[in-house]
């Protein structure tokens, strides 16, 4: 919440996040905290340029980096020495996930790590794990899509749509 506040006051514009730059110092400062010097896990961030929320989409969609990253670097890598966490960030092409008679931009945010994974037992809908919890519940906040994918680790993709204002 402080890095938002930061960055609300750097710019010019207090209304609006540049959200690509907020997530890759939130990634940063969560490496800073979680990464011990003996590993080498890498962050890979994979961000549209200059894409700007308000607040609504941004302090939710902060929250979920926040959630997705920190349980990537704490539970992802058991055991190993090295290892990747890759943020992404993209507007949707064909507005697939647009809602109808919605005037707005789809965007699809991805998180995901490449070690241990979770168990296929998870039921992201009924999960009895608060982080997972916090992120359905946020993603539902936003009007989003979750989808969970399990190979090679784990991948989480949310779909939203950015509404334009009139």
């Amino acid at each position: 919440m402080a890095l938002i506040h930061e960055e609300l006051y750097e710019g010019e514009d207090t209304d609006t996040l540049n959200f690509s730059e907020y997530i890759r110092k939130l990634a940063e400062n969560l490496f800073q905290t979680y990464i011990i010097s003996d590993k080498n896990i890498r962050l890979i961030m994979d961000m549209k340029e200059n894409a700007f929320f308000d607040m609504d989409i941004a302090v939710p969609l902060g929250i979920i980096v926040n959630e997705l990253v920190s349980n990537s670097l704490k539970h992802a890598f058991p055991g190993r020495d090295e290892g990747e966490i890759r943020v992404k960030l993209r507007r949707e092409e064909n507005g697939e996930h647009k809602k109808e008679g919605n005037k707005g931009t789809g965007f699809t945010l991805t998180v995901s790590d490449n070690g241990a994974g979770i168990p296929e037992n998870l039921d992201l809908e009924n999960s009895d794990t608060l982080g997972i919890q916090l992120i359905t519940i946020l993603v539902d906040q936003l009007d989003g899509k979750l989808e969970l994918k399990r190979n090679n680790g784990i991948e989480f993709i949310i779909r939203f749509t950015v509404t334009e204002e009139k």
